[in-house]
């Protein structure tokens, strides 16, 4: 004979094997469970959803432009705490420095909030991210793996990434409401 508490704890029991299924069931990135495995935003999605290991957008999104070495660039920063506080912060020049052929990030002034992040993330190319522990503002044009500490705010708008990716070197970005 069931009572209301076993009644309740079989309920709880099934909503978080849902959960655990429907998240990978180990916590980690992508829908296989493989920490290097990434969701590739299907053709009809569009080109600012947030990719599947970020918080998800929930409310307006805001466009951004980068302008470096005279080229404007446009991106959007999605609904996030981390993406409110940068928004706050600009009007910005930000020196940035290459790393690895794939990123050009930049000192922030001040840090971005995480709530509501997860611990890392596995950034696309084109993404616009926040280094927290570096308090770095960074352009992704390359393929940079899963990295505890990496916060996706965004995405480049076109072709920027490829436009970063053929700049070479350090530069500096202004970064300004579009």
């Amino acid at each position: 004979m069931f009572t209301a508490r076993t009644t309740v704890r079989v309920a709880l029991s099934a909503v978080a094997g849902l959960t655990l299924a429907a998240c990978g069931g180990n916590g980690q990135a992508g829908a296989t469970g493989d920490p290097t495995s990434t969701t590739t935003p299907s053709a009809t999605s569009p080109a600012t959803a947030a990719p599947s290991d970020t918080a998800a957008p929930s409310g307006e999104q805001m466009k951004i432009q980068i302008t470096i070495n005279g080229k404007r660039m446009q991106a959007t920063i999605f609904d996030s705490a981390a993406g409110r506080d940068l928004l706050a912060q600009l009007p910005l020049t930000i020196d940035m420095t290459d790393h690895g052929a794939v990123e050009k990030t930049g000192p922030l002034p001040s840090p971005l909030s995480l709530d509501g992040q997860p611990e890392g993330a596995d950034p696309d190319v084109g993404a616009v991210g926040y280094y927290a522990p570096g308090n770095d503002f960074v352009l992704y044009y390359g393929d940079q793996s899963y990295f505890p500490g990496i916060v996706v705010i965004g995405r480049l708008d076109g072709d920027a990434a490829s436009r970063i990716a053929a700049m070479d070197g350090a530069v500096t970005a202004t970064v300004e409401p579009a």
